[in-house]
């Protein structure tokens, strides 16, 4: 699987975003389209938002620190909000978040790309990544792992995506 979101000719991002709001965005949309979302794929997607994000404009989305757990990138503290729902889809009701009009239309594009796919087929791919790779460096497959996926390693393997490049 190879995606490619799209270059927009738009100001670099100054501001950070709440990274709650980011995940409220993807359940709000998971929400309103009568799909289910676990935390598996709400992570992966609040990693994609962060990792074009960096490709595009340069900047952080959030600040936040993804670490290459066994299942692909997780946020420590989105996991901590919802890991009662273990492998379950998540519940909560929330609104759609206010957040800046440019930061809507990116995350709604990762949702295009990256929604249709199930958490499974999304671990699979953040595997498959030089960003995750690299942070688990020779790990076994199963053993755990809290090293933090460099942004600056998201931002070039994303970038060299907008190319043609990477794999």
């Amino acid at each position: 699987m190879a995606f490619t979101l799209k270059r927009r000719p738009q100001d670099a991002q100054v501001d950070t975003v709440d990274l709650n709001k980011v995940a409220d965005y993807f359940i709000w949309r998971a929400h309103e389209v009568g799909e289910p979302i676990s935390q598996l794929k709400l992570q992966k997607l609040v990693y994609y938002a962060q990792a074009w994000n960096l490709a595009l404009k340069g900047t952080p989305l959030v600040k936040a620190e993804f670490q290459a757990w066994v299942h692909g990138p997780v946020n420590r503290q989105l996991y901590d909000r919802f890991k009662q729902y273990a492998w379950k889809p998540i519940t909560d009701e929330v609104e759609m978040p206010k957040l800046p009009k440019d930061v809507l239309e990116h995350l709604e594009e990762v949702w295009q790309v990256y929604g249709v796919y199930s958490p499974f087929e999304l671990e699979r791919l953040t595997h498959s990544e030089l960003p995750w790779q690299k942070a688990r460096g020779g790990l076994a497959p199963d053993e755990n792992c809290e090293v933090i996926i460099s942004k600056t390693d998201m931002m070039e393997f994303f970038r060299s995506r907008l190319h043609g490049e990477g794999s």
